[in-house]
């Protein structure tokens, strides 16, 4: 199983920007496509950005497009997320995960990951 530990989400001003890391314990991490998902307050969790393993493929929800980059470094177990342009609207606690399901891409459903880790808190004030 595959460990993960999301952090890097703090406090910002709309229009600012954060990056995200998530740090994975095994090899196995290099074999899998790779998401970030978020939570917001009484809101279904919502699948925000992937990247595929192989070819390191993207894929963004279109609320973020544009605005959010994913990227990984299999050497170092790593998947990041480089949010700019931050609205209100993201304000959520983000998790990363492998995806565990499915193979064809882009993948289109949050339950393809797995649950993640214990996330990170994203908060954008005006």
């Amino acid at each position: 199983q595959v460990q993960l530990v999301e952090s890097g989400g703090g406090l910002v001003q709309a229009g600012g920007s954060l990056r995200l890391s998530c740090a994975a314990s095994e090899r196995t991490f290099s074999m899998y496509a790779m998401g970030w998902s978020r939570q917001a307050p009484g809101k279904e969790r919502e699948l925000v950005a992937a990247i595929s393993w192989r070819d390191e493929s993207t894929h963004y929800a279109d609320s973020v497009k544009g605005r959010f980059t994913i990227s990984r470094d299999n050497a170092k177990y790593m998947v990041y997320l480089q949010m700019n342009s931050l609205k209100l609207e993201d304000t959520a606690v983000y998790y990363c995960a492998p995806r565990l399901y499915g193979r064809n891409w882009p993948p289109v459903s949050q339950g393809d990951f797995g649950s993640g880790g214990q996330g990170t808190q994203v908060t954008v004030f005006s």
